[in-house]
């Protein structure tokens, strides 16, 4: 009983409070100056709120952006070895996965190191060798800057270079002079006499250029047919470097990555589109949380003007502060008077910056009303509001606000008198 009514009484105490403090936030002051210091602390506020909000889900939007760059390219599930490169896919392990009714596309992949020739020009690159239903697994398609992908007419070799590569090579879909590839033999050893014998070399001709506005892509990768790699590479007819995987619609990734890794074992990798690209989206996390760090630090530092608009508030109501303490009231009270008063200040701007910051991340996810420029892959900033990153800056700007309104309150004392 006793402790029921020990909280009806902190209750009560805290909604008494509550009112003063609200009666004190609309109020007109005796000083004006405190009138608009409170009203230039909620607008900072809400300003530095609508920023944190807005900057988040800009950051959310090229995320999404990239990860869809990206799946043009990279696979559902990519499967290598820990230790070593290439692995025999001839084996009851890859014979499970091959018919798991979840895996609606078993890619063979071989991808090495070579060296293009085109006329006058050489450079190295990454040959991807892939089989024939590469094109059903990614949207390869969708990201063909000139050209059509094709690896094999029926009677020459083709093959499909990234839009770096085809820069500094200067090549052309269908040009008629061959790109030729060359790769080190693996089963002899360096000719110094004769040193071109000590390459397996083959020539194909460009079916098509894509474009995946990533240069570690578009750079560095040349497709070519699985047979010509294994030609290329002296792999035999079932090894392969990697398996990719396209699955189902309605597959549970999760958990069929779980399955795989169960029956592949500890030799084996199987990773994500995420953990393929897994230092790059680390990175792009990196930069958010530290434009979330200095935003929040730029709100602590408008957060000032509170801690200015609450000691000129105490001092303005030093008569009020020994009324109360006439009336009843402990220092306890008086303390939660004006700790509320100057987080309601900080409430008053959060709740705004909330509403405008979402308002206009939705905005600008709809209509696109700021433009990225000339020059760039999309033509607006790319948006994404995140209701988790909302509620985490109202929670963020809450407690500096809490910070702010604490530290002046702090300084009021017991042993004002009680007597006027």
């Amino acid at each position: 009983m006793k402790q029921a009514e020990n909280i009806k009484l902190s209750s009560g105490k805290l909604k008494f409070a509550f009112r003063i403090a609200r009666r004190y936030l609309f109020s007109k002051k005796s000083h004006n100056a405190i009138n608009v210091i409170s009203g230039i602390s909620s607008v900072g506020v809400a300003v530095g709120t609508m920023a944190l909000v807005f900057v988040l889900s800009i950051f959310n939007g090229f995320e999404l952006l990239f990860a869809d760059l990206f799946s043009a390219f990279d696979p559902e599930l990519k499967i290598t070895m820990n230790e070593g490169k290439q692995f025999s896919v001839n084996s009851s392990e890859f014979n499970k996965i091959r018919e798991n009714k979840a895996v609606a596309v078993f890619t063979e992949v071989i991808e090495e190191n070579a060296l293009l020739k085109f006329k006058e020009k050489q450079m190295p690159a990454m040959i991807k060798g892939v089989s024939e239903d590469f094109k059903q697994m990614t949207l390869i398609d969708s990201i063909m800057f000139d050209g059509e992908f094709i690896l094999f007419d029926g009677a020459f070799e083709r093959s499909v270079a990234g839009a770096g590569i085809a820069a500094t090579l200067g090549l052309g879909a269908h040009f008629i002079d061959p790109l030729y590839i060359y790769a080190p033999k693996r089963t002899s050893r360096i000719n110094l006499l004769r040193p071109e014998q000590s390459f397996n070399q083959s020539a194909t001709f460009l079916s098509g250029i894509f474009s995946v506005q990533q240069s570690e892509y578009d750079n560095q990768y040349v497709l070519v047919s699985l047979n010509l790699a294994r030609e290329l590479f002296e792999y035999g007819d079932t090894e392969v470097s990697a398996v990719e995987l396209k699955l189902t619609p309605n597959a549970d990734g999760k958990k069929i990555q779980k399955e795989i890794k169960q029956i592949l074992g500890d030799g084996f990798s199987v990773k994500n589109r995420y953990e393929q690209q897994e230092s790059y989206f680390k990175i792009m996390k990196i930069e958010k949380w530290i434009t979330f760090l200095i935003l929040s630090f730029i709100l602590l530092i408008a957060s000032f003007n509170i801690i200015g608009s609450l000691s000129m508030l105490i001092i303005d109501k030093k008569e009020d502060i020994i009324t109360l303490r006439n009336l009843g009231a402990d220092n306890q009270l008086i303390k939660q008077i004006f700790l509320l008063e100057g987080w309601m200040i900080s409430l008053v701007g959060a709740v705004a910056g909330v509403v405008l910051g979402t308002c206009f991340s939705l905005l600008q996810e709809k209509i696109g009303f700021i433009k990225l420029g000339a020059g760039f892959i999309v033509e607006n900033y790319p948006s994404v509001t995140q209701f988790s990153d909302v509620f985490l800056v109202l929670i963020t700007v809450l407690v500096i606000g809490f910070i702010a309104a604490w530290y002046p309150v702090r300084y009021i004392k017991p042993d004002i008198n009680k007597t006027a």
